[in-house]
């Protein structure tokens, strides 16, 4: 008898987590794997951060945190948000929770109903489409192309939209492509929304500050569209602070204490010391961490420049993030040391196999064509890695 739901047995595993997994068992293994699979920054927490963090432990902060947050961390994100995105919140507003992760979930949770619709431009982040589905709500993908920087133009968004849409989730910059939405392609669709007024916008911008073209804009910066617009953002990428779980949004009040409702039956507040070291990180001016967006930008140079060099991949320039998304599909049909490419996740299990090197399959992210490549990864890696991957497909 099966003893597990359906909503479970439906439901997909995160492709990137999967990946990482299967690298770090071929690792115990003996094998030499390099891993660009994970979105994650391969710097530490800055040193100025991890003190406030041993100040907490120190000042004997080990309660219950407040559900939705210390009213001090509540008030260093009504700062940030008002410095960087001149966006004008207040306590009730926000909502702390353990990763942007879980503060998508809660919106989803809260939001929407069985048969709710869900606008996705692709591609999306890997675990968008499933946090829509564990809520009864109904995954629509818009699919962009390369030639479009991987960006959803306002008639496709038009044209996606029906009687059952609720919602429009999107990322800027984007995982997986670094694609940024500028003022204007916001604005755009944005117009197009003012024809449909029950339509609300998440707008995760958890790589806000990992940007290579400067001028960050916020779909909710637009005073027609604040009051249907949720902000996400935390500091897992920007302050190399992943494994801190702390995430946070922005939202009309209704919705973020809906947030707050459910969270408190789920997990409660987030952790008292990451919190503690997170009003540190947020109080602080971005240019603090300007040297991990300095390197990542050099990095992107030398990536590209190697992946042109392999025939048959195809890269748009990202503008954000730390990702390449190239098109690989040249390669289906093709038969590789004796094993024939069907698909990108058989490419990208062909590089594991073949180049030892992690990669992903652009199937998790909504675009069956490519593969997410991070080059959150020292630059010697990223030669080795690329070297391996030329060698692989010769």
């Amino acid at each position: 008898m099966n003893q597990l739901s359906d909503r479970i047995n439906s439901l997909s595993t995160s492709a990137t987590l999967a990946m990482a997994a299967k690298a770090r068992e071929l690792r115990e293994e003996g094998k030499d794997i390099i891993g660009l699979s994970l979105g994650e920054p391969d710097f530490n927490t800055p040193d100025f951060i991890k003190d406030a963090a041993k100040q907490a432990v120190d000042d004997n902060y080990n309660s219950y945190t407040p559900v939705d947050g210390y009213a001090e961390l509540k008030d260093a994100i009504i700062t940030k948000f008002k410095r960087d995105n001149q966006l004008e919140y207040n306590r009730q507003q926000i909502v702390v929770s353990t990763g942007a992760k879980q503060s998508l979930y809660n919106i989803a949770s809260v939001m929407l109903n069985d048969g709710d619709e869900v606008i996705l431009p692709c591609p999306y982040w890997v675990s968008y489409s499933d946090i829509v589905k564990l809520n009864g709500g109904v995954p629509v993908e818009v699919k962009t192309s390369i030639e479009d920087d991987f960006k959803m133009t306002p008639s496709q968004l038009e044209a996606a939209i029906t009687p059952k849409t609720k919602m429009i989730w999107y990322s800027s910059p984007c995982n997986p492509s670094g694609s940024v939405y500028s003022k204007t392609e916001l604005r755009a669709l944005a117009d197009v929304l003012q024809k449909h007024p029950n339509i609300y916008v998440v707008s995760d911008e958890i790589y806000e500050h990992i940007n290579f073209i400067g001028g960050h804009c916020s779909m909710a910066q637009f005073d027609d569209m604040f009051e249907r617009t949720i902000t996400v953002n935390g500091v897992s990428k920007a302050f190399a602070m992943t494994g801190w779980r702390i995430g946070y949004i922005g939202a009309p009040k209704t919705i973020a204490r809906a947030c707050n409702k459910i969270q408190g039956q789920v997990t409660s507040g987030a952790n008292c010391i990451a919190q503690r070291a997170v009003i540190t990180a947020l109080e602080a001016s971005p240019e603090k961490v300007q040297y991990m967006v300095d390197e990542f930008k050099v990095r992107r140079k030398l990536i590209l420049g190697l992946l042109s060099e392999i025939e048959g991949f195809s890269c748009n320039e990202p503008e954000g993030a730390f990702y390449v998304f190239p098109d690989i599909s040249s390669y289906f049909g093709k038969t590789l040391n004796g094993i024939t490419i069907n698909n990108a996740s058989e490419f990208a299990m062909y590089l594991l196999e073949h180049a030892n090197v992690a990669t992903v399959t652009g199937d998790a992210f909504g675009n069956p064509n490519c593969i997410r490549i991070s080059y959150a990864a020292s630059q010697d890696q990223i030669k080795e890695a690329v070297k391996r991957i030329t060698e692989a497909l010769d």
